[in-house]
């Protein structure tokens, strides 16, 4: 099976996801959309829907969102992964295609963290209680904690990113402010951001 063009996403919203994965598998929102589910609001367009999911749980939520096609996205390229062949351990990325709908509807996510210990994916020694780190909407959709978020945005730090964490900062906490300082200051020491926090 041929994947679909880069750009063919028409991602579900994220209710749309909750509808077809439930609460029997340990997944959440992620990126962009986290931080909307957060806020309470969508605040800008989202071209995809990121979630993670624990490792033992994908084939599961692979059969749950049985209507979609995977593959495999490893360093822009894609792969068709059969339903059958489970993901090779390095792959950390696979997206959902819709082949009636001709787009992408998700980008799936491997984390390594186990159903109590949340470990950040760029740096496996810095882990969370899985508790404290995933929150959930009042609809009870999962999603991960802003300032989780905006660690993983500073790296690449592109334009989306920026207005991201401009929007997030004023709703920040004191300790979600003092938790991403710290986190920057262990794995992007001279970000900018850090003196805003």
């Amino acid at each position: 099976m041929k994947p679909l063009p880069d750009e063919a996403w028409n991602a579900w919203h994220p209710a749309d996801l909750m509808q077809r994965l439930g609460a029997d598998i340990h997944w959440y929102v992620v990126g962009g959309w986290a931080l909307d589910l957060w806020h309470g609001r969508q605040t800008r367009n989202h071209k995809d829907l990121e979630f993670a999911v624990l490792p033992e749980d994908v084939d599961r939520a692979r059969a749950l969102l049985g209507e979609l096609a995977f593959f495999s996205v490893v360093d822009g390229h894609i792969e068709h992964l059969p339903s059958s062949v489970p993901p090779p351990a390095h792959v950390t990325q696979l997206w959902g295609a819709d082949p009636k709908e001709g787009c992408w509807r998700v980008d799936m996510m491997p984390e390594r963290g186990t159903p109590a210990t949340w470990v950040y994916k760029r740096d496996p020694t810095l882990k969370l209680p899985r508790n404290d780190i995933i929150r959930k909407t009042a609809e009870g959709l999962p999603y991960l904690g802003p300032a989780a978020v905006l660690l993983f945005k500073a790296r690449h730090r592109r334009e989306k990113d920026d207005q991201d964490f401009d929007l997030a900062l004023p709703r920040l906490s004191a300790s979600e402010r003092a938790d991403l300082r710290k986190w920057l200051e262990r794995l992007h020491p001279d970000h900018d951001w850090m003196a805003r926090l």
